[in-house]
C-alpha cells in the first residue's frame, strides 16, 4: 500500500505531465497508459479542469442513439428489443442504461414475439421503400404520351372497362364504367382526342345505397368539373345483408358512368382497332377475332 501512495507522492509534477498530454491531444486511455496511473479517481484530479480533445467526444449520432436507449429502457424494453428497434450492441446499451431500473420480467414466448414483430416491421419497410422506388423509376420512364399511344391506351382501356357488344345481345354503343379517378381521367382526355363533343356525353354514379350518395356525387361532379345537378339520376345498387362489404368509408364514392349518346359509329371504330391491335401481337396467320 505504501508503495502505491509513494507512486504518486510527486502529484503536482505528475499533474503537470498529465495537463501537458491533455492539452496535446491525448485520450484518457493514453494518459493513462504513458503515465502508469491506474487509479481512476487519481486520473481524474490529475486531469480535473481539462477538456478533453475533440476527437474523443462521442458522435452526435451516437449521442441520439443513447438518449433514444434511455428512453426505451424507461418503458420498459428489454435489451433484445432496443437492439432490434436502435440496430446497435447489447454491449453499448447495457453500458448506456445500466444505472436505470430493470423492467419487469416478461413471459419469454412475450418477449420472442415481440421482438420477431419488430424485426417484421422492419422488413415491411424496406420492402415498401422498395416499392416506392420502382413506382417512381417507372413513373418517370412515361413522360409525354403522344396521339397514337393515347389513342391506343384509350381502346385498351375501353375493351377492359367498357360495355361490348354480343351476338346474343347487342350493344353498339359506348358505355365506360370505373371506380378509379385516373382511368376515368384518362378515358376523357381520350375522348378528348377523337374530338367527341361535351354535349354527347353522360354522366352518372353507381354505388351502393347504404353509402354517401351525395358525397360520392359531390366528388366525381368536382372531378368533371360540372355541377352535381347536371349528372343523371344515381343507379342505387341494394345491400345484400350475407355479404360483408370491404368497399366502406370515405373513400368509397362508387363508380362512374361515362356514356356516348349516338356512338353506334364510335362503338365500331373502338371495336376494329381493338381486333388490329390483337393481329399486331398475333403471329402471321392467326385468326384475330375470339
Amino acid at each position: 500500500m505504501a508503495h502505491a501512495h509513494s507512486k504518486y507522492a510527486d502529484f503536482e509534477g505528475l499533474r503537470e505531465q498529465a495537463v501537458t498530454l491533455r492539452r496535446a491531444g491525448f485520450s484518457r486511455r493514453q494518459i493513462r497508459d504513458r503515465l502508469h496511473v491506474d487509479n481512476d479517481d487519481i486520473l481524474n484530479r490529475l486531469l480535473e479542469g481539462e477538456a478533453p480533445p475533440e476527437w474523443t467526444k462521442r458522435p452526435n449520432a451516437k449521442d441520439d442513439l443513447r438518449a433514444r436507449a434511455r428512453e426505451l429502457r424507461l418503458q420498459g424494453w428489454t435489451y433484445d428489443q432496443i437492439q432490434v428497434e436502435l440496430g446497435c450492441s447489447k454491449s453499448s446499451i447495457s453500458l448506456w442504461v445500466r444505472d436505470l431500473p430493470k423492467p419487469e420480467r416478461r413471459d419469454p414466448t412475450e418477449q420472442a414475439k415481440l421482438a420477431a414483430r419488430k424485426r417484421w416491421e422492419h422488413e415491411l419497410a424496406l420492402r415498401d421503400e422498395e416499392r416506392q422506388r420502382t413506382k417512381t423509376a417507372a413513373l418517370a420512364e412515361i413522360g409525354d404520351l403522344s396521339e397514337r399511344e393515347l389513342f391506343l391506351l384509350g381502346v385498351g382501356l375501353y375493351w377492359a372497362e367498357g360495355g361490348k357488344d354480343k351476338p346474343y345481345n347487342r350493344r353498339e354503343y359506348v358505355n365506360f364504367v370505373n371506380s378509379d379517378p385516373g382511368m376515368i381521367s384518362v378515358f376523357l382526355a381520350w375522348l378528348d382526342l377523337l374530338k367527341i363533343e361535351r354535349e354527347r356525353r353522360r354522366f352518372r354514379v353507381m354505388i351502393h345505397e347504404s353509402a354517401d350518395v351525395t358525397a360520392a356525387e359531390q366528388y366525381w361532379a368536382d372531378l368533371l368539373d360540372v355541377d352535381r345537378c347536371s349528372l343523371s339520376k344515381t343507379t342505387l345498387k341494394k345491400h345484400n345483408p350475407k355479404t360483408v362489404r370491404k368497399n366502406v368509408g370515405d373513400t368509397y364514392r362508387g363508380c362512374l358512368v361515362i356514356s356516348v349518346l349516338q356512338s353506334a359509329d364510335l362503338y365500331r371504330r373502338i371495336e376494329g382497332a381493338w381486333y388490329g391491335i390483337v393481329g399486331a401481337v398475333l403471329p402471321a396467320g392467326s385468326s384475330n377475332r375470339t
